[in-house]
């Protein structure tokens, strides 16, 4: 099936679980394929294929063993020669691809967009999980986290009109990962590997097509200060939000959630960080009489989308990235989480009047600074501060 046809020379399709760019002209390609990756010229196409279900699917092995091999057998069941196209894979819903699309002048680029961040996403830097030697993977974390690595990825397929020089196809591929990131970071994404927000996945791949024109001179630069940068970034950016609403339902509204500012400080035995509405209800209810944990049970759903309640709840989780990343000096935490521990328990209760009487409650002792089940106790005792003056 014809998607799109973005600018003479290019055709994008799709048949079943494979989404590629034709290319009717010549192209150069730069991308993280594991069969025909890196710089390559004289390719026909570039593609990106679904080879499981998103979660307990198994995709075989060749993915891993034999990439080659795997790009061979998915190619030649769509008819196309082997050898002649660079290949991503991920676990996400082709038929939710987004497609985005910016013309400036002569310039016109676009990109193709799968992607998934439910169980995946992390944060770089976080602890890895594996470790490839010279026979092969090994895991490094809970037996657990092995059982489906590559649940959730962001494949980003992108294709300029214009040629670029080698320099400048390495610059865009950085500014579509910027993109993608930003993209992330606006949607409150959680890392399941660490009590941070996530910058990507752990799969995430991409890959960049620039059109090869006889005699146009390559264009050179491709950061934010030139409109080629500016494009790859909106373009990246739309659709990896939009990628995540088809494949995910994360959308801005559902992420102003008390719960979901929160969960990424809760560390479960498998090493993942996540938490649920009934552990975050569990967690304020040990600060409740009998009757207000009821009423909680019973009303936490708007209670956590409550538009005043998510901004003090953001602003704690974020005054706490702060002093993490050493921002702010910890000799002021217990003050500083005091204050806005009070504002959260004024936010919930509505009685801005008794913030200064919260804060010398909640005032955190200096030895919690920085620890994860503290912060979290810290949180849920400031809600259930709010909520005892609530419902008194």
């Amino acid at each position: 099936m014809l998607l799109a046809t973005p600018y003479p020379g290019l055709e994008i399709h799709r048949k079943e679980k494979l989404v590629y760019g034709q290319f009717l002209t010549p192209h150069a390609v730069l991308s993280t394929s594991r069969s025909l990756g890196g710089y390559q010229e004289g390719l026909e196409f570039l593609g990106n294929h679904q080879s499981c279900e998103p979660a307990a699917h198994d995709r075989g092995s060749l993915t891993l063993t034999d990439p080659a091999a795997y790009q061979a057998q998915v190619l030649r069941a769509s008819d196309l020669p082997p050898d002649k196209g660079a290949l991503l894979g991920t676990a996400a819903n082709m038929r939710l691809l987004s497609i985005q699309t910016l013309t400036f002048e002569e310039l016109t680029v676009t990109a193709a967009v799968t992607g998934g961040v439910e169980t995946n996403a992390a944060r770089a830097g976080d602890p890895a999980v594996g470790h490839e030697g010279p026979d092969g993977y090994r895991s490094l974390g809970p037996e657990e986290r092995e059982k489906n690595p590559h649940d959730g990825t962001i494949n980003i397929l992108v294709f300029v009109s214009q040629p670029l020089t080698p320099g400048a196809m390495v610059r865009a591929i950085s500014v579509i990962t910027e993109a993608k990131t930003c993209a992330l970071l606006e949607l409150g994404v959680n890392s399941r590997y660490s009590a941070s927000l996530a910058s990507g996945t752990g799969t995430d791949q991409v890959g960049l097509a620039v059109r090869l024109i006889e005699g146009r001179q390559p264009l050179a630069g491709g950061g934010h200060h030139l409109k080629l940068g500016e494009l790859l970034s909106r373009v990246t950016g739309a659709a990896v939000r939009e990628v995540l609403v088809r494949q995910n339902g994360l959308t801005p509204d559902r992420q102003s959630s008390v719960k979901i500012h929160l969960e990424r400080f809760h560390r479960r035995p498998d090493g993942r960080y996540r938490m649920s509405s009934q552990e975050l209800v569990g967690r304020i209810s040990q600060f409740l009489p009998p009757t207000s944990r009821e009423l909680l049970a019973n009303n936490y759903r708007a209670f956590f989308h409550d538009p005043w309640i998510v901004a003090a709840t953001a602003a704690l989780a974020h005054l706490r990235d702060k002093f993490v990343w050493g921002v702010l000096p910890v000799l002021i935490w217990p003050e500083v989480m005091g204050a806005f521990g009070g504002q959260l328990a004024a936010a919930v209760s509505g009685r801005l009047d008794l913030t200064e009487s919260y804060a010398k409650t909640l005032a955190p002792r200096p030895e919690q600074a920085l620890d994860d089940e503290a912060f979290l106790t810290l949180a849920a005792q400031s809600l259930a501060l709010g909520l005892l003056d609530k419902w008194s």
